[in-house]
């Protein structure tokens, strides 16, 4: 169970927000608040659970209060809703589609002689205002992340980051997954899945391995930018060589996929043009987007993953198989209900007949998001990921100001975080942060257009 330092460091996490956007420009005290709390705040379940409200935990708690301090202190700067009618659609469709949820799941669902109650009307209060906070760091970031310096400020804070958690990281590393039983008094997942290669890998203040050795390769992604926007001196040597030493925290991690993606993009990242840059990060976001419908139509080439990934161990290979199987059986429980989905509670999950004992796991987050909320809720979440991906891709061609520099890591961490949120849930408050920033810089850059554009000649007859 969590301890009194655990409640304590979320009851004051308002507190040190204040102080942030008192000390730090606003872009900065945004991205800082948002970072620093996902880092280094306990974990769930350490958290408050008020009826008819999400949990306040740490993947709610710094959302609601920068949100809450950017609305009082930066109400002139804060449009809720984006320019365009496609994304203000998916704006509301991804708040209040869990109402259609709810209106289509009141009646208990049977497993034998074991059923799951249906939803109550209330239900749909708390599961919009959970939409709400979920998407509030995209609502921040696409109003006061939109320049270039705040891009710049975002990969020298995912860098700066990187660092501090690697000390933690090798800590763990060594002596096994402690630190948060140490600071806050319990463990946070299973620690057999903390076991790799022979060693430990690390979990820190996280939910898993899994997301630490994510965050570890975006920090690598962002040093390697930084490295190639800086001129030749000794600040380069600098960057590089704590790419270098990220690098080698990410081996130790022992997270396969989060490697593979680094050793994928840091090439990409380093030598190649932004305009290929967004090219990729648009084909990563179209395989994200369109993996459901491949999956459902028997075009995933299962068989093949499952050879590469038993080439490489055997282990990894049956985790694999493991989840491949359990998509199966939730794609086919999502498919009766299609639209809006089976609803929260575990309704979207097959339970055994005689015990009532639940038989899926969920890994990724799309199938938990079709399960849940229907391809409703999916398209609205998964679009609202990646059609800034696309649109920054168009308007970058021909925009009438010069595009951000960083732009293009930026957009490739994007997608590659959408990319993972096939096997894994690495849906995180800065997932949304990146996809705002992308999202108001494709904005800014139609506004200019639009304002540099000609008059039309008017002929007097």
């Amino acid at each position: 169970m969590p301890n009194l330092i655990a409640f304590a460091a979320l009851f004051f996490w308002p507190l040190a927000s204040v102080i942030l956007f008192q000390k730090l420009p606003a872009g900065r005290a945004l991205i800082a608040s948002l970072l620093v709390g996902y880092l280094f705040l306990p974990p769930p379940p350490a958290g408050w659970d008020f009826p008819l409200l999400p949990p306040l935990t740490k993947e709610t708690i710094p959302s609601l209060v920068a949100l809450a301090i950017c609305l009082a202190k930066y109400r002139d700067r804060m449009r809720l809703m984006p320019d365009g009618a496609v994304t203000r659609t998916l704006v509301l469709l991804f708040l209040f589609s869990p109402v259609l949820t709810v209106a289509t799941n009141a009646d208990p669902t049977w497993f034998g002689r074991f059923a799951l109650p249906g939803l109550q009307p209330q239900e749909a209060i708390g599961a919009i205002v959970q939409q709400a906070i979920l998407i509030a760091p995209f609502v921040m970031a696409r109003n006061l992340l939109a320049d270039a310096a705040d891009h710049r400020d975002m990969l020298a804070a995912l860098l700066i980051g990187g660092l501090v958690y690697s000390l933690f990281m090798l800590v763990e590393v060594r002596l096994s997954p402690q630190i948060n039983i140490w600071v806050y008094g319990f463990f946070q997942h299973s620690f057999d899945q903390m076991i790799r290669f022979g060693g430990y890998r690390p979990i820190v203040f996280l939910y898993h391995g899994i997301w630490v050795a994510f965050f570890a390769m975006t920090a690598i992604l962002a040093g390697l930018a930084l490295l190639r926007g800086l001129p030749v001196g000794r600040g380069r040597a600098w960057l590089a060589a704590a790419a270098l030493y990220l690098l080698a925290v990410l081996v130790l991690a022992k997270s396969v996929a989060a490697l593979v993606y680094a050793v994928m993009l840091a090439p990409v990242v380093l030598l190649v043009s932004q305009r290929w840059q967004l090219r990729l990060a648009l084909l990563l976001a179209l395989v994200a987007v369109t993996y459901p419908l491949s999956k459902g139509a028997g075009l995933v080439p299962d068989d093949r993953l499952l050879a590469a990934a038993t080439a490489i161990d055997a282990d990894r290979a049956a985790s694999l198989r493991f989840r491949f199987d359990n998509e199966a059986v939730l794609l086919d429980r999502a498919v009766q209900k299609p639209l809006f989905g089976w609803g929260m509670w575990g309704r979207n999950h097959v339970l055994q007949d005689d015990t009532g004992r639940q038989l899926t796991i969920a890994d990724g987050r799309w199938i938990i998001t079709i399960g849940t909320f229907g391809w409703a809720g999916f398209l609205a979440e998964f679009l609202l990921l990646t059609l800034p991906i696309a649109m920054i891709w168009w308007r970058s061609h021909g925009a009438a100001e010069p595009v951000s520099p960083w732009i293009g890591p930026l957009v490739l961490i994007l997608a590659i975080n959408v990319l993972d949120l096939l096997p894994n849930a690495t849906l995180t408050p800065l997932t949304w942060l990146f996809a705002g920033a992308v999202l108001g810089h494709a904005e800014q850059l139609h506004r200019r257009r639009v304002t540099r554009r000609p008059a039309p000649l008017r002929t007097v007859l």
